[in-house]
């Protein structure tokens, strides 16, 4: 149970607040398995150092987590994944990670100009390329 690094990409221009995409991420990696339970965390000092953001910032959206029951922080010991959340928690958190990625989708495309109409196109597009490619990938 050593010390993972996070891999966590902030957007500071996204207009979401920074400790709502740290805790949206974190989430993120445990429902995709990056991070699994006792999988231990950066200590609040060290990830905010390392994404150059205020501790106060790490430090809310570790509370957030922990009140949420997705990390413990053990006194002295260091901060920890919990233990598998139940399934509604777990199906909670990836209808918090899809909206968080539908919302950072969205924004982006609006600030590079795009009208509501051309991302629902493209949205309808891409399902249909995907939908496309499945079926080819189970007929073979």
């Amino acid at each position: 149970m050593t010390e993972k690094k996070l891999p966590l990409h902030l957007d500071f221009h996204s207009g979401l607040p920074i400790y709502t995409q740290i805790v949206n991420q974190i989430q993120s990696q445990l429902v995709n398995k990056i991070l699994k339970p006792g999988d231990q965390l950066p200590t609040v000092r060290a990830l905010a150092q390392e994404l150059r953001v205020n501790f106060n910032t790490v430090a809310r959206a570790y509370r957030i987590l922990d009140e949420a029951r997705i990390i413990s922080t053990q006194q002295g010991r260091g901060t920890y994944i919990s233990e598998i959340p139940p399934p509604e928690v777990s199906e909670k958190l990836r209808h918090e990670s899809l909206s968080a990625l539908t919302q950072r989708f969205i924004a982006e495309a609006f600030r590079l100009g795009f009208s509501e109409k051309e991302v629902s196109q493209m949205v309808r597009d891409s399902f249909k390329l995907n939908k496309e490619a499945l079926d080819k990938d189970s007929e073979s």
